[in-house]
């Protein structure tokens, strides 16, 4: 009885944060989302949204596509890592947390140094040659590659910033999987494919499902590195929010509808996510 008081007790704090600051905002949002500036209840801020639907689609394609690039990406890096003696795990998890370490703008910042038209990049390919061996064989007249202010450049922001999201659950995941497992798959025959497809692969899912969660909500809500990397042209979902708040469009009840929108949108997402990581967990229980 003393026990279960005193963990109530313990609690207490986090309870209260979470009503300031996740209850609280959430029901503001709700509140702007359903009223108008008169506090009248009203559904326009909601119907206004249809006209911003390429909006929505263009951030959940390239949230989608930034977060299959990272699966791609992570998911050898965070195997390699798991076979590595623990004294290396911890130089190479050192080594992928490094960049985080400094300021988010500051990281988008230097791939624009990178990416822009006289950037290290096309300054590169200009000493090698390539510009001109590219003009040489589509009979063109280019002297740089159109790398910033596109949604080529969006994704690779979101890849970069992003990527350490993906590896650390993967590599959390399959660090403390059974090796005993692998090896009896082996014993019975199974050859490498067979024991990723039907051992490693369905008991790394929840480090797998946990890792596109942390980098599909970032991702589809972004605004900065949309704004830096695209140069304002690819407008995502977090861009339009900001105008509706800090923009010429001041429109907070729009702003809050399409963010409402957004978090269900994110919701169902998981939900899914959830559901099917349920299901292979049951598949390789059986």
């Amino acid at each position: 009885m003393l026990k279960s008081k005193t963990s109530r007790w313990l609690a207490g704090p986090y309870l209260l944060w979470m009503a300031i600051f996740t209850v609280v905002p959430l029901v503001i949002v709700v509140w702007y989302a359903m009223t108008n500036a008169d506090g009248q209840f009203t559904l326009d801020n909601l119907t206004q949204i249809g006209r911003y639907s390429s909006v929505f689609a263009r951030s959940l394609i390239l949230a989608a596509i930034s977060t299959v690039v990272c699966l791609v990406m992570a998911f050898p890096v965070g195997y390699f890592l798991s076979r590595l003696r623990a004294n290396k795990q911890h130089i190479m998890l050192m080594l992928i947390m490094l960049p985080m370490w400094m300021n988010f703008l500051l990281r988008t910042y230097s791939w624009m140094a990178i990416l822009e038209n006289n950037g290290l990049l096309n300054q590169l390919f200009r000493k090698i040659g390539l510009i001109a061996l590219y003009n040489n064989i589509f009979g063109t007249d280019i002297s740089f590659f159109r790398m910033i202010n596109t949604q080529g450049a969006v994704v690779l922001g979101m890849v970069y910033n992003y990527l350490p999201f993906m590896i650390l659950p993967i590599y959390s995941v399959i660090v403390k999987l059974d090796h005993s497992l692998i090896e009896a798959a082996r014993d019975l025959g199974a050859n490498s494919v067979q024991v990723f497809r039907r051992v490693i692969l369905p008991l790394s899912l929840p480090g797998v499902l946990s890792g596109i969660t942390m980098v599909f909500v970032p991702s589809v809500s972004t605004f900065a590195i949309s704004k830096m990397l695209g140069g304002g042209t690819e407008m995502l979902l977090g861009d339009l929010i900001e105008q509706q708040y800090m923009g010429g469009a001041y429109n907070p009840y729009l702003g809050a509808a399409i963010s409402l929108v957004m978090m269900v949108i994110v919701v169902i997402c998981m939900v899914v996510m959830n559901r099917f990581g349920d299901e292979e967990e049951e598949v390789v229980t059986l």
